[in-house]
């Protein structure tokens, strides 16, 4: 396509998904009762109705929402793409997500089976009552979860992105270079520091140059104040003022103050918390309370394994539980699976199996908990304390960034990219580390795996994880989580060269609470680029 036909595709279609939304239906109201304002004139009256929204806030708003729509779905590269294309355009990917998904939902069906829990069943109208009145206090259940089991760990995701093979690719030319070190073993073009630091401005981390202010680093070296953070603060108070969602992002890139960051985060997410939405919630809220579902015991027990255990999270297990059952009964989720690789499972009403007609998806939202699912919304509880506004901001971060995490697919921010471009910075920037760890058997990625599918959630301290998910908002990809990977395994590099197995490997690695993000990144990317 060219330019021109390639803009006239995407406005059309941001328009097509805009109307009927809320937003829509207030502009118009608002459009309409200013009709009756006298500065309306009739000969000016389109310029005039668009001074008023102007003036009034809505086409910022409006702005905003475009903003957002152009960062959550792509725009495609040709007019009428096949929808499988929209959700990944490599066929085998497609073929071993879906060979995935059976696995996850045989392993579910089994549970159900097995235990004899039915998959769903509405709640009788004293538990019902009894829900209501301890809705806020849900940590204090002790439901008996010892038969239930996480339907997969990551480990075991991982061993599913291991077997990757793209069978349009011959590998048998290439025995002696080091694609062949790692455990992932696709061919998707992943970028090296130097891509990283010098790509187009819209992608490159040139912002975290070492001559340029960082949260995180500035404010705590032996420097006033005055020359950097007070100065930056007030230019994030600008920010918030003005409502900008690009302009957040932007300025989130260098990190976010902590007094601002939960403005700015909602306002790059465009996520909002008007009276629908809290509405909203409340409805979602009312579905957990009418029916029980059994991926409510793998959320409970998935909360008690996880967050109920971390001294940084344990204190927001109600919310936890809130923002999470809420979740799995939200079907405006299932927009997302218009460009992500999975495909909602689904699953028959009783005694209709294999009848299309009778197929539901299962859980409503599409999305199955793992173990470690919960760490997602863990600390965002530190940045917003009323539930629905938690809520619409975890569902804003899981539909542009986590569900990226937990499926195959050939993106960028995907979690098989992630890997393989980990694995490249160490092969390219420390061999003799690599060659080391995968002589005594201890592939770097089987121990950095659990950090990047969990975007570090539960492995560094809570105020070094948001600056860390300040950049992933600023610059709209995973990609600094790779690049953080890679950057823990330089800084105890000296240590690691002296392991002579996998375990004192992670034995070196297991503690990173003590790590500080924005240095290890700065001189991994840009001391190595020099």
């Amino acid at each position: 396509m060219n330019e021109g036909t390639e803009l006239s595709l995407t406005i059309a279609q941001i328009v097509q998904r805009l109307k009927g939304s809320h937003l829509h239906s207030q502009i118009e109201r608002h459009a309409k009762e200013c009709l009756h304002q006298p500065e309306i004139k009739l000969g000016s009256l389109k310029d005039d109705v668009r001074s008023f929204l102007r003036t009034s806030g809505w086409e910022r708003r409006l702005q905003n929402a475009v903003y957002r729509e152009l960062h959550v779905q792509l725009p495609p590269s040709h007019p009428t793409p096949p929808p499988e294309h929209l959700k990944e355009p490599l066929a085998y990917m497609r073929k071993a997500q879906a060979s995935w998904e059976k696995r996850v939902l045989k392993s579910l069906n089994s549970m159900s089976t097995e235990l004899g829990v039915p998959l769903a069943r509405m709640r009788p109208a004293v538990e019902q009552k009894e829900l209501t009145n301890k809705w806020n206090e849900l940590g204090t259940e002790e439901p008996d979860l010892s038969r239930f089991r996480p339907v997969y760990a990551p480990k075991d995701f991982l061993e599913v992105l291991i077997s990757l093979r793209n069978p349009n690719h011959d590998s048998s030319e290439e025995v002696s270079i080091r694609s062949h070190w790692g455990l992932i073993q696709v061919p998707l073009n992943v970028r090296d520091i130097p891509q990283l630091v010098l790509a187009p401005m819209r992608r490159a981390f040139s912002e975290l140059s070492l001559n340029t202010g960082q949260l995180g680093i500035d404010d705590h070296a032996h420097i006033h104040p005055d020359l950097f953070e007070n100065e930056y603060v007030q230019i994030g108070k600008k920010v918030v003022e003005e409502q900008d969602s690009a302009a957040a992002q932007q300025y989130s890139r260098q990190g976010c103050p902590t007094g601002l960051r939960a403005d700015l985060w909602a306002l790059i997410l465009n996520a909002t918390n008007q009276p629908q939405d809290v509405m909203y919630y409340e409805q979602l809220k009312a579905g957990v309370i009418q029916h029980d579902l059994l991926v409510d015991n793998l959320i409970y027990k998935d909360v008690k394994l996880t967050a109920s255990n971390d001294d940084y999270y344990f204190v927001f297990e109600d919310f936890l539980y809130q923002v999470l059952l809420s979740f799995s009964r939200d079907t405006a989720v299932l927009e997302h699976f218009k460009y992500n690789s999975a495909t909602p499972p689904k699953s028959y009403i009783e005694g209709k199996m294999g009848v299309e007609e009778c197929a539901v998806v299962y859980p409503p939202n599409g999305v199955i908990p793992f173990h470690g699912f919960s760490m997602y919304v863990a600390p965002l509880c530190y940045l917003y304390n009323e539930p629905s506004k938690l809520y619409s901001v975890f569902r804003e971060m899981y539909i542009r960034y986590f569900f990226r995490l937990h499926s195959i697919s050939s993106s960028a921010s995907g979690i098989v990219s992630l890997c393989l471009q980990f694995e490249r910075l160490l092969q390219t920037h420390l061999p003799q580390l690599f060659y080391h760890l995968r002589q005594i058997e201890a592939q770097p990625l089987r121990i950095a795996f659990k950090w990047m599918v969990r975007a570090f959630s539960g492995y560094l301290s809570t105020d070094q994880l948001l600056l860390l998910w300040d950049r992933i908002l600023g610059y709209d990809s995973l990609e600094i989580v790779a690049v953080l990977a890679a950057a823990v395994f330089a800084f105890r590099a000296e240590n690691l060269m002296e392991v002579t197995s996998l375990a004192s490997a992670e034995a070196v690695l297991a503690d990173l609470s003590t790590l500080k993000v924005m240095p290890l990144i700065q001189i991994f990317l840009f001391a190595t680029a020099i």
